[in-house]
């Protein structure tokens, strides 16, 4: 328990002080009008009051990956905590800062669009295609884990009663992914977030009431999952860092940021919203860690069936009644369930306008959105329907989201780098230099060694991923280089 309080602490200091930091970093401008303001269409770009920008965000940014994601990772042992802490103070929340007052200063733009600013046209067209096969796979998982925690409440829990779920989740995505973002989105989505924020509160409660004895950071920082058969063949390097993703550091969250670009009113607001919300999301993940690790490795703790190893939508249905009882499990799984739905309807709106600019169709006729969004619908059916009839499907598809959520942030932080490089002649890029090298490496080395990539011996993981992590750094210095000597050339 005293190293997830340490954790907590943690966290809110970062925000408070590296956060500062970083919002120095960037330097907002305060005199500057936001693309709310200059771009208002009245369907993507609406002004909002800031604390409901900050709700959506953070509502748009959690979905299940704080809750399953923290689940799955708190197998590892208390290093799942420090990943968390570090990851989101000094990598994530970076990030999403960065990334989202990028948006700002860019009249609202899709995350291939600042990509192609500051990478080229080439990787623009790759983040183009790379971006939507993650939103679609976002919005599979958020469809698919809701389903099954709904039919677990409602039924046994069976395939017709998920499948009739999983119609009914579709049926509100569509239409909240077609309307203007202040009739559903801007009215809904922050009384969602209440529920969410009281969910994790809650549990946090009882984790302080119960006082389990936990796994500590001064008793090891080894795989104590893999010491005890909760998990098989995963090396906390690079499994760790792709298990627990929008927990610590998540590409999604670059393609959700554009969404409060449009409608943020001043700069100054961009830490709060973006950096905050991103801190506010690692202190779920914390919550979830936490308790899991009561229930995987304290052995006075109640039993709760097969939890350790069911799927992780089962898991939160079993933890939460286990602790809260009838009516409070309800209310936490309801808080559980707004997350990923309220993530996966946005993710569809990410993707219609990424689509959009791409194709420069105007969405303020309303069937140009339907055109745009209808093709997006039924790979995401498809997709979703292949791995319903998989009893491991959640299991399964997690790993490609975790992988290609994590690629994600690889370009998206390299942009980031090369921005802060072009705009200041300082060391300004370091901030973001070393996750994305970091990040770099951990997406290489898990593709090389998981089942989902080429599988090579797991016992290669560090070798790969220090020979990533130095060539991508050598790479980028002789690239600055390259730059300075050009820039000389034409003087």
């Amino acid at each position: 328990m005293y190293s997830f309080l340490i954790s907590v602490l943690a966290l809110i200091a970062g925000y408070f002080i590296y956060g500062k930091f970083v919002e120095r970093v960037f330097s907002p401008d305060f005199s500057r009008p936001t693309p709310a303001i200059t771009n208002t269409d009245g369907v993507d770009y609406v002004p909002m009051p800031t604390w409901k920008v900050f709700m959506i965000q953070f509502l748009n940014i959690a979905g299940t990956g704080p809750i399953f994601g923290a689940i799955m990772g708190a197998k590892f042992g208390p290093s799942a905590y420090l990943w968390i802490v570090f990851g989101c103070i000094f990598a994530g929340a970076v990030h999403d800062y960065i990334l989202g007052m990028l948006s700002v200063r860019n009249s609202g733009a899709g995350l291939p669009e600042i990509v192609g600013m500051y990478l080229g046209n080439g990787v623009k067209k790759v983040m183009l295609v790379f971006a939507l096969a993650l939103l679609l796979l976002v919005g599979a998982v958020f469809v698919y884990s809701p389903a099954v925690i709904l039919a677990d409440i409602t039924s046994d829990g069976g395939v017709n009663s998920m499948m009739m779920w999983i119609g009914v989740i579709f049926l509100y995505y569509i239409m909240a992914c077609l309307l203007p973002i202040d009739k559903i989105v801007g009215k809904i989505y922050p009384i969602f977030a209440f529920a969410l924020l009281f969910m994790a509160v809650s549990l946090m409660v009882c984790l302080i009431i119960k006082w389990p004895s936990l796994p500590e950071f001064w008793d090891g920082l080894g795989n104590l999952g893999q010491q005890s058969g909760l998990i098989k063949g995963q090396e906390i390097f690079p499994c760790l860092f792709i298990t627990i993703a929008c927990g610590a550091v998540s590409g999604f969250h670059a393609t959700q940021s554009p969404l409060m670009a449009k409608c943020i009113q001043n700069e100054k607001f961009g830490r709060p919203v973006f950096y905050g919300a991103m801190i506010t999301e690692g202190l779920v993940a914390l919550i979830w860690a936490a308790i899991s690790s009561y229930f995987f490795f304290d052995s006075g703790a109640e039993a709760v069936g097969s939890t350790i190893s069911a799927s992780a939508p089962v898991v939160v249905g079993k933890v939460s009644f286990a602790w809260l009882g009838l009516l409070g499990g309800i209310l936490a799984l309801l808080g559980v369930v707004c997350a990923p739905i309220t993530s996966g309807d946005t993710a569809f709106r990410s993707a219609r306008l990424i689509l959009a600019d791409f194709l420069h169709i105007d969405q303020q006729p309303k069937r140009n959105r339907i055109i745009i969004s209808l093709p997006l619908f039924l790979v995401a059916g498809l997709l979703l329907w292949y791995n319903v009839a998989d009893e491991n499907g959640f299991n399964t598809i997690w790993r490609y989201f975790g992988w290609a959520n994590q690629t994600l942030a690889v370009f998206s932080f390299w942009t980031a780098t090369v921005y802060l490089t072009k705009t200041y002649k300082d060391r300004r890029y370091l901030v973001t230099l070393i996750p994305s090298a970091f990040m770099t490496a951990v997406c290489l080395t898990y593709i090389c060694i998981d089942k989902i990539g080429f599988n090579l011996p797991s016992d290669w993981n560090y070798a790969i991923g220090l020979i990533t992590f130095v060539l991508s750094i050598d790479f980028f210095y002789v690239w600055k280089i390259r730059r300075v000597n050009r820039k000389s050339l034409k003087y």
